[in-house]
């Protein structure tokens, strides 16, 4: 168990979300942002300058001998998510990697295996597992609420433009983004839909790029089939203009719940119409000043877990469900054919 000492952080990837990480490091008084890494010297600089971080580097050799970290943030493009995190469990460093945990089944396996080789933790940020109406959600349907969930689907609509996609090299392939609407944006969407239901049994599905010039999705659709016994669609888009809000549908034997991003807008039972802040979950305060509540969460769980020798939040093994349900869309999308999980 690591002593009183504060955990000591290295981010790699200073792109669009790393500062969600920077902040929330700031701003836990178990956490110290060491470093920053890019490949990009200014890039590195400029935010190692911004959050009053003490070095920044350019290749992770020289991160992996900064004796100071002890945990890397993996924000780099999705398809270098296993070579990484590889390189930095065999260095005897934890990884908090960001969604996807990597965009190929068997990486994601060498990802799990070396972490646990190594004896070192392995965590994947999905920020809407924190975000209290969802751990209310879970609650609720985990004690059988709702009775028999029959109907689960989620609609994940989103819009981006061509311009979007050729802002960087790595958007929109195979290679590094790994898939699009439900890879990159709707990934979200789909792991709180399997968690909530106990994961994901059977999946059919389309996907194709419909309007943008592509190699991945811009449009997809899934029937499936849940462990909880429930039918129900998956819907993704980066066509809908504008940009629809996410939205999650859960109609069971005894009552229905509703949720979209401002919150929970259905909960009414056969029983009565309940008041959703009956089951809230008692949670450590928020700083005032943070504005991605569920990375401020995972980056202090991954802390207290270094600190009290403890799994994550999402564990690595967790975290690949997500993925392994997308993977399975697209290999229905290819073959015709329903996949079983």
């Amino acid at each position: 168990m690591k002593s009183e000492m504060k955990v000591g952080f290295a981010i790699i990837g200073a792109g669009v979300v790393a500062p969600h990480h920077a902040v929330a490091i700031k701003a836990i008084p178990e956490a110290e942002l060491v470093s920053i890494v890019d490949v990009v010297p200014e890039k590195a600089s400029d935010m190692q300058s911004v959050y009053d971080c003490k070095r920044s580097y350019t290749t992770l050799d020289e991160c992996m001998a900064d004796e100071a970290v002890d945990v890397v943030i993996v924000c780099t493009p999705s398809g270098t998510h296993e070579q990484l995190t590889v390189e930095t469990a065999k260095s005897g460093k934890h990884v908090l990697c960001e969604k996807p945990l990597d965009i190929k089944a068997d990486k994601m396996e060498r990802m799990i295996q070396t972490c646990d080789e190594e004896g070192v933790k392995l965590g994947v940020v999905y920020p809407r597992r924190a975000m209290d109406t969802i751990l209310i959600a879970k609650t609720m349907l985990d004690n059988g609420v709702f009775g028999k969930v029959s109907i689960a689907s989620a609609y994940l609509k989103y819009y981006r433009s061509q311009e979007y996609y050729d802002s960087a090299g790595w958007r929109g392939t195979w290679a590094m983004d790994g898939g699009g609407a439900l890879m990159n944006q709707g990934i979200h969407g789909v792991d709180i839909m399997q968690w909530l239901n106990g994961g994901v049994r059977k999946v059919f599905g389309r996907a194709a790029a419909m309007e943008r010039h592509i190699e991945v999705e811009d449009t997809a659709v899934a029937v499936v089939e849940y462990h909880n016994g429930a039918f129900g669609v998956i819907e993704g888009s980066t066509l809908a203009y504008p940009g629809q809000m996410t939205k999650f549908e859960l109609n069971g034997t005894q009552g229905t719940l509703t949720l979209d991003d401002q919150g929970i807008q259905t909960c009414e039972t056969l029983a009565e119409k309940i008041n959703p802040s009956d089951w809230g979950i008692e949670q450590s305060e928020i700083p005032a000043n943070i504005s991605s509540i569920g990375h401020y969460r995972f980056v202090h769980d991954i802390a207290k877990a270094v600190l009290e020798d403890r799994d994550p939040l999402v564990t690595g093994k967790e975290g690949k469900k997500a993925v392994d349900v997308i993977l399975a869309i697209y290999e229905s999308a290819r073959s015709g054919k329903e996949i079983i999980l």
